[in-house]
C-alpha cells in the first residue's frame, strides 16, 4: 500500500518543517518500542515511513500544553 505524500502537505499539517522532523522521529521512536501502528502497512515498511503515514492521515499530532511563556 503505497502512496505518494507531498512534502507540502505534510508542512501545512505541523507548520514547520522543524516540527514535522521532530514528530516524526519522535513517533518512529514509539513504534520501534512497541506501540500499535494507527495506519495499515506493509511489515517491509521502515518505522519512519509509517510515521509520516500516519501524520498524512492526521492519525498523530503535536501535543501542546496550552501554556504560554512568561519573559
Amino acid at each position: 500500500m503505497k502512496t505518494d505524500i507531498s512534502l507540502e502537505n505534510l508542512l501545512t499539517k505541523e507548520g514547520s518543517l522543524f516540527k514535522l522532523t521532530n514528530l516524526a522521529a519522535r513517533r518512529a521512536l514509539e513504534l520501534n518500542s512497541g506501540m500499535k501502528k494507527l495506519v495499515d502497512a506493509d511489515p517491509k515498511d521502515k518505522m519512519t515511513t509509517i510515521a509520516i503515514r500516519e501524520i498524512a492521515e492526521d492519525k498523530v499530532k503535536i501535543k501542546t500544553s496550552g501554556k504560554k511563556e512568561k519573559k
